[in-house]
């Protein structure tokens, strides 16, 4: 439920009082603590039976260590041959459910055959959380040697300490090396390098997205947002998608074509790869956010979508036409609470951020079709970096998958072993150029660094 004005005032008072009294009673030291929120009430549980794993078929032997460190799950792997390096792996969205999971790195076979360690964590709380993501997988990460002596093997400190992460878990590895992470958090890594992989890499900029989608919509087909969250969603949802899908979500009407562009553009504008995946099921995913208000499922309290730097387009061209134009004054406009996502004085924000403070190699991949975590959040990224000058830390890569996270095992590995060797050896990798509108449109975009398998059919001849 949406906390009122009155309610908010209210809450801020109590706290306020509260920290008086304790002023009173404890001397000049006390603060006001930081408000609570809905995901602070959640409750959450590991099942110790699923947290055993099996070895790696025809891979070299290794120490495998599982338990729970304060309220997540763990997964430990440490090769018989350790290089000593460790690869921290940040899992993807895990729903809504009260039971953790713990995920083994996509590229586990990978990094056990080539010595590394790793160790992952399920993160102590479920949802868009990737506060928790951040701090429990660093606090696994500062509990590895803890944890195998525990286990009767006595390690050294790792010489080299590289984090990677799929979907959410590419925004916890890309926030868990920007420098705010490294000022702000609770539990604080140094890492070498990170590989961010189909990541949300414009953190709250994806929820804009999701908000400006369904503003669109309903502009479109004459039901306009006047308010939000638009409280009748769930009356007008069959009629909006009626009005713009012959067949939801594959094929459009001539209206939802129009609809289909707008889209286009709000992810990344004309590329390959992107016809299919708006036709897939990651569209219907970004759907499913519809309806909802800006507390991001209570990660915030407050409203905290922005949808004010929104500029609508109906084509690859950026000068607005006429009609551009209207459709943008006439578009509803979602304007965050400036308290919705602040620093905190008790760790991370709420929902960290991923600035491109960053001053270690970073390799991303992100496909080109997908439309639920889209192409825009790599765009959004390297802008970022852009005006930093950090720019010279990072390296991305298109990939033509249709879907969400869509990558084999070759177009992984390669980021990987790329940004190991960026960082030990000093040689910048080859990446994809992300903000020109010409090379992204090309036939041919993103074939570079796909695997072969996708070729014969994806890419077209030079």
């Amino acid at each position: 439920m949406r906390q009122t004005a009155f309610a908010r005032r209210t809450a801020t008072l109590l706290s306020a009082l509260g920290a008086l009294a304790l002023a009173g009673c404890g001397g000049s030291d006390a603060v006001a603590p930081e408000e609570l929120r809905a995901q602070d009430s959640r409750q959450f549980n590991v099942d110790p039976a699923k947290l055993p794993f099996a070895a790696v078929a025809d891979a070299p032997e290794t120490d495998r260590w599982w338990g729970v460190q304060n309220g997540a799950g763990y997964r430990v792997e440490v090769p018989k041959n350790w290089n000593g390096m460790l690869v921290m792996y940040a899992h993807g969205y895990g729903g809504t459910g009260a039971t953790l999971s713990v995920s083994d790195p996509s590229i586990r076979a990978h990094l056990v055959r080539q010595g590394y360690a790793w160790a992952a964590s399920s993160f102590s709380k479920n949802y868009y959380d990737v506060r928790a993501g951040v701090e429990d997988t660093n606090a696994l990460a500062l509990a590895f040697q803890s944890i195998a002596a525990r286990n009767g093997r006595v390690l050294a400190a790792p010489s080299k300490t590289y984090i990677i992460g799929t979907s959410m878990g590419g925004h916890v590895a890309a926030a868990a090396v920007d420098a705010e992470a490294k000022e702000t958090a609770n539990n604080q890594v140094r890492y070498h390098g990170a590989v961010p992989m189909c990541g949300v890499l414009g953190d709250i900029e994806l929820y804009n997205y999701f908000g400006a989608s369904q503003i669109a919509a309903q502009q479109l087909v004459g039901k306009p947002a006047t308010a939000w969250p638009v409280a009748n969603w769930a009356d007008i949802a069959p009629q909006v998608t009626g009005a713009l899908f012959k067949t939801f979500p594959s094929e459009t009407t001539p209206l939802g074509d129009r609809y289909k562009e707008i889209v286009k553009q709000l992810t990344g504008g004309e590329r390959p790869m992107f016809n299919e995946g708006f036709a897939g099921s990651m569209n219907a995913t970004v759907w499913g956010t519809f309806g909802r208000d800006g507390t991001i499922n209570g990660i915030l309290n407050r409203d905290g979508y922005n949808t004010t730097g929104v500029v609508y387009q109906f084509d690859n061209n950026p000068a607005l036409t006429a009609e551009e134009q209207a459709f943008n004054q006439a578009a509803y406009r979602l304007r965050p609470d400036p308290e919705a996502n602040r620093l905190r004085r008790d760790g991370l924000r709420w929902f960290p951020k991923t600035n491109a403070r960053i001053d270690v190699p970073v390799v991303t991949i992100h496909t080109l079709g997908d439309v639920y975590v889209p192409f825009s959040m790599e765009q959004i990224y390297k802008r970022r970096a852009n005006a930093l000058g950090t720019d010279k830390w990072l390296v991305q890569r298109a990939i033509r998958g249709v879907s969400h996270c869509d990558f084999t095992q070759d177009e992984q590995t390669q980021a990987f072993d790329a940004m190991v060797a960026w960082e030990q050896k000093g040689i910048k990798p080859a990446g994809d150029e992300v903000l020109d509108p010409a090379t992204v449109a090309h036939p041919n975009y993103g074939c570079k660094f796909s695997s072969a398998s996708r070729k014969p059919n994806s890419c077209p001849a030079s």
